[in-house]
């Protein structure tokens, strides 16, 4: 099995492109992005875990690199196939964290042993607790006034020393002009230094992308339901469920009206289509100016 995964993770160039030569394409971090990663389905999967993701974070607020985190599960990267846009703005993260179970097995199968779930509930509760230490700001933004009041209570309750500057609930609609920029407004004169975004995906990754160049925080990291679970209006299925890799089945039997269509097409879509990819009979390549996207420093207007 190490041989077969060996000759699975070879890499090469052609093009322009990075292809995956066999399956998964594997390459570490150069010094713009030290996180190794993995090219799963053509989207950019990075290998890390809990603690080398907050690592990873707060590495990045200390030296005023700026970028916007994707938390990834399968139903997510399905999506992908059919958005080219939304696999862009994936490729273009600081991160896409493993948070469905198959991605682990994918980066662990491609030689990260290292790597294991990144979960947006539980990431969002370590920076909260490690923020304590660092006076690390946090912003709010998503769901409603109600939740987020909720939402801002329950984590001070359990993280006395967190500093919470500023909660904004959007119009569950596409924002006018005026509202972006009061939005930007709010959102950098709060000098957060975290923004985590509540929203449904994918519309989260794509507001992350599109108010990028606009914000000042470090980071905008997108945890959709994560507001709902700290909040208490939701049930987080319990750890060895979460670990079984069968979460979206609990999901499902917790929301059968709104998730059993994205389960019925994520989950049979992922297999067949990383099968297809182990078995050499389709390539998803990675443009090569995607994957070596710079993280934007303190100073740079890029996004």
């Amino acid at each position: 099995m190490r041989k077969e995964m060996a000759e699975i993770i070879t890499f090469k160039q052609s093009d322009g492109e990075y292809t995956d030569a066999t399956a998964w394409s594997d390459r570490s971090g150069s010094s713009a992005h030290p996180t190794d990663w993995i090219n799963l389905l053509g989207v950019r999967v990075s290998a890390v875990n809990i603690p080398t993701a907050v690592t990873r974070i707060e590495s990045a607020i200390a030296t005023g690199q700026k970028g916007y985190i994707c938390i990834r599960d399968v139903h997510g990267v399905v999506k992908c196939q059919k958005d080219p846009a939304l696999k862009e703005i994936h490729n273009r993260a600081f991160l896409v964290t493993p948070d469905g179970m198959p991605l682990v097995w994918a980066l662990k199968l491609s030689g990260h042993q290292e790597a294991d779930r990144v979960y947006g509930p539980d990431l969002m509760l370590a920076l909260f607790d490690q923020g304590q230490r660092h006076n690390v700001r946090h912003f709010l933004y998503g769901t409603t006034p109600e939740i987020l009041e909720r939402l801002k209570s329950s984590l001070i309750a359990k993280f006395p020393r967190a500093n919470v500057v500023g909660v904004y609930s959007p119009p569950f609609r596409d924002l006018t002009q005026e509202e972006e920029d009061n939005v930007e407004s709010l959102i950098n004169a709060s000098t957060a230094d975290i923004v985590w975004v509540g929203l449904s995906t994918p519309k989260q990754e794509f507001w992350m992308a599109s108010m990028r160049h606009r914000l000042t925080p470090s980071m905008l990291i997108g945890v959709g339901a994560a507001f709902d679970f700290h909040a208490g209006i939701k049930r987080q299925a319990p750890k060895f469920i979460q670990r079984s890799g069968f979460e979206w089945a609990f999901r499902l039997v917790c929301e059968p009206r709104r998730l059993w269509w994205r389960y019925a097409v994520a989950v049979p879509s992922f297999v067949c289509l990383t099968v297809a990819q182990l078995c050499k009979l389709r390539h998803f390549p990675i443009p090569y100016e995607t994957k070596n996207y710079l993280p934007m420093s303190e100073s740079s207007s890029e996004n």
